[in-house]
């Protein structure tokens, strides 16, 4: 069998896959961030939430229906994203100065109390590659999320364990109280995936 086959016959059966379908959630990443909050009560009501490389918007889906209306979701992806109810969708690519002015301008005088990453790139299977292009992202939204969050703000996001992660964790010490890492069950067992959660932005 090819891996993308694999892969296929894998995820099809894959009970997160058909626990996010009967749920009507539109990935199975929802479990991941459901996990983390659930251990550290990271999305609050009231809060601003800013969710980097949303499509295709399962985060932002169950983000929404945690604040229960109070609060606001701001999705952001290069991709195109069907709408979703109380979520602002921004398409476009933060690094850009154009779509880093609009994300600017739907914030207002507000500051985020919570940004959230699960952006990864196109994975090349060599890790020698992946890693340090998944390290650039996640050093990519920790500046994002210097400029955006308010004091004592979460950052989360998703890393890829290896080589540079170290240096990661000691850039983000020097600007949060806690730093500390996540592996949620529904990350897949064989993956280096791994999230890092930051919290209480010191400003």
């Amino acid at each position: 069998m090819s891996g993308k086959r694999q892969w296929m016959a894998q995820h099809v059966s894959d009970p997160y896959v058909k626990k996010a379908r009967k749920e009507g959630f539109r990935s199975r990443a929802v479990y991941k961030l459901m996990e983390i909050d659930e251990k550290d009560r990271i999305v609050r009501p009231g809060s601003t939430v800013i969710d980097l490389g949303a499509a295709p918007g399962g985060w932002s889906q169950w983000v929404s229906k945690r604040l229960q209306g109070k609060g606001r979701v701001i999705a952001l992806d290069c991709l195109p994203m069907e709408p979703l109810p109380d979520v602002t969708f921004i398409q476009g690519d933060f690094l850009e100065d154009q779509t880093l002015e609009v994300l600017l301008n739907t914030l207002g005088d507000e500051k985020a109390g919570l940004v959230i990453s699960d952006m990864a790139p196109n994975m090349s299977g060599v890790k020698a590659v992946d890693i340090p292009r998944v390290l650039e992202l996640a050093e990519l939204a920790m500046d994002l999320s210097v400029k955006v969050l308010a004091k004592r703000g979460v950052l989360l996001m998703k890393i890829f364990q290896g080589a540079g992660t170290d240096v990661l964790i000691k850039q983000l010490r020097t600007r949060f109280s806690r730093v500390v890492i996540r592996k949620p069950k529904a990350s897949r067992p064989k993956s280096r995936e791994c999230y890092v959660l930051s919290q209480g932005f010191l400003g």
